[in-house]
């Protein structure tokens, strides 16, 4: 395995996040949406198909009398990157190609593993994952890590991770994983990665330019994509709303919380692994315990309508559907921000709904940063 680096110029970037955000679409149509000449994009799509970014498309159909047209698209074959995560007992890894395409998923439990043991486990995981995938030879793009926790430290080498796993907080983080695979690496927050998988892989890149996740995994966070950019904050503190729910005996709106509160209710529940079989004649606990997490988790909804105005609001969970989608009816019947004025609004509030990414957004949002950085002009 090789880092490819991509050097590209701004106006290619544009050309690749229009066909990103609105799907394949005929040179003449990139030219007038993207103001430029028609000869401009045929010299640039010349270089991005050179590149094998972008390919041509099956042709639509002929306007009037003359050739069909011949779309342009994202190429799969662009590249790939991966993306890792670290759970409680659970590594998590997706590999991604540059379409956005999920090439694989897996997962493999693990015992307490230091920053150390994990990055080097990766190490060997990675090549067995190219070779298993026939992916040596293709350009990769790099490495994301999910870090369940907000950074320390600017140059994000530092993060505030999960009391769950002994070892990881204040670790050279970004150190670590540079020296065992020797390639770039992206660390972001688990919450922010899971943001941009429900922005690329969950329909809301063709919905809006604003969105909020909310994240229940080890603590509550949010992720924020605001026009179309990762909101990350002077240390990458954004959408740390678990500040807002101090540890005490009121609880938070966690999976770790919801699992406690089973447990003391004598339901033999250990973890994610046996929750569904074990939950069974709990029915009333899960219930009282949604509602004190709607309860919580409303003005957490309120701030963020009234601060990013967003296009979409989500709620994501390693938690079964069922019990989130419980969560967002609440939410969605509860009070909201705009009161009285609601009616005079000209965009209603977005509705809250639920992750369809099944648990799997982390690791997917993480293997998109490379990707994501790939079109990102400064």
């Amino acid at each position: 395995m090789k880092h490819q680096p991509l050097n590209l110029y701004d106006e290619e970037k544009r050309l690749l996040w229009r066909l990103r955000t609105h799907g394949p679409q005929p040179r003449s149509d990139l030219a007038l949406a993207l103001q430029v000449s028609n000869a401009a994009v045929t010299k640039l799509s010349r270089s991005l198909i050179s590149l094998g970014l972008i390919e041509e498309a099956e042709p639509g159909e002929a306007k009037g009398r003359g050739r069909p047209t011949v779309p342009l698209s994202i190429s799969p074959a662009g590249g790939y990157a991966v993306g890792v995560t670290i759970h409680t007992g659970i590594v998590e890894i997706a590999v991604v190609d540059y379409a956005g395409g999920v090439t694989c998923h897996t997962t493999e439990q693990v015992g307490l593993i230091s920053p150390v043991e994990f990055a080097n486990l990766v190490d060997e995981r990675l090549h067995e994952l190219a070779v298993q995938h026939r992916l040596l030879g293709s350009r990769l793009l790099g490495v994301g890590l999910s870090v369940p926790g907000p950074a320390l430290s600017r140059d994000r080498n530092r993060w505030n991770v999960v009391d769950t796993l002994p070892g990881w907080r204040n670790a050279p983080l970004k150190d670590i994983m540079d020296d065992a695979l020797r390639i770039p690496v992206w660390l972001e927050n688990d919450a922010t990665a899971s943001a941009l998988a429900e922005y690329y892989l969950g329909g809301l890149i063709e919905r809006c330019s604003t969105a909020v996740l909310i994240l229940l995994g080890h603590g509550v966070g949010a992720g924020v994509i605001s026009d179309r950019r990762l909101l990350r904050g002077e240390v990458g503190g954004a959408g740390e709303i678990g500040m807002l729910f101090p540890k005490g005996p009121a609880g938070r709106p966690t999976t770790v919380d919801l699992i406690a509160t089973l447990q003391s209710a004598g339901c033999k529940v250990s973890s994610l692994a046996d929750f569904e079989r074990a939950i069974e004649g709990y029915d009333e606990v899960i219930e009282a315990w949604l509602d004190r997490a709607a309860d919580q988790l409303s003005v957490a909804v309120n701030s963020a309508i009234a601060w990013f105005d967003p296009g979409a609001i989500r709620l994501s969970s390693p938690l079964p559907y069922h019990i989130i989608q419980k969560l967002a009816d609440r939410l969605n019947d509860g009070p909201i921000i705009w009161g009285d004025h609601r009616e005079d609004h000209e965009v209603e509030t977005p509705a809250i709904d639920v992750s369809r990414l099944c648990g799997t957004s982390s690791a997917l949002g993480a293997a998109l940063l490379p990707i994501h950085a790939s079109i990102l002009r400064v």
